[in-house]
């Protein structure tokens, strides 16, 4: 779960089916500025001691961003523009610590969920979505604990000292 593209592509899926909720003429702009802020982040050099900051701050986005899902009345314009720059500045930040312009690439296409989710959301089966987007806050919450409790065997170089 430190690879490059996965966190990144979960979190930007998570923000897709948030999106999914908001009004259909703001998936455009939205999917707009994360695509610039998140470019604009990734190319910032970030040194390697913020790695565990950063993960940590993408699984909470995941989170954030899954449960919006959730909220009643669905996803506004301005929470819809505030998720995409969130989702923009950790997605970028885990792209510049842990990947590569190949794990952008990878990992971007999962916010266009928000096509087939949208319709879902309009064809009143928007159940899968939430569904899915429990699956992701739990996965973000299995890998935010895994990384703040002691290391595990496998998981840190332990060894390599």
């Amino acid at each position: 779960m430190r690879g490059g593209a996965l966190p990144p592509a979960l979190l930007f899926a998570a923000f897709g089916f948030a999106l999914s909720f908001a009004p259909r003429r703001w998936f455009a702009p939205c999917l707009i500025i994360l695509l610039i802020v998140s470019i604009g982040v990734g190319r910032v050099r970030i040194g390697a001691n913020w790695q565990d900051p950063i993960f940590l701050g993408c699984w909470v986005s995941v989170i954030a961003a899954a449960a919006c899902v959730h909220w009643p009345g669905g996803v506004g314009p301005r929470l819809a523009v505030v998720l995409a720059i969130n989702t923009g500045i950790w997605g970028g930040a885990v792209i510049a610590v842990a990947g590569g312009s190949l794990d952008f690439v990878k990992s971007l296409p999962c916010a266009l969920v928000c096509l087939p989710g949208g319709w879902l959301v309009a064809t009143r089966r928007q159940i899968v979505i939430k569904v899915l987007s429990s699956w992701l806050i739990a996965v973000a919450l299995l890998a935010s604990t895994l990384q703040i409790t002691t290391p595990t065997p496998g998981y840190v170089p332990d060894h390599m000292d």
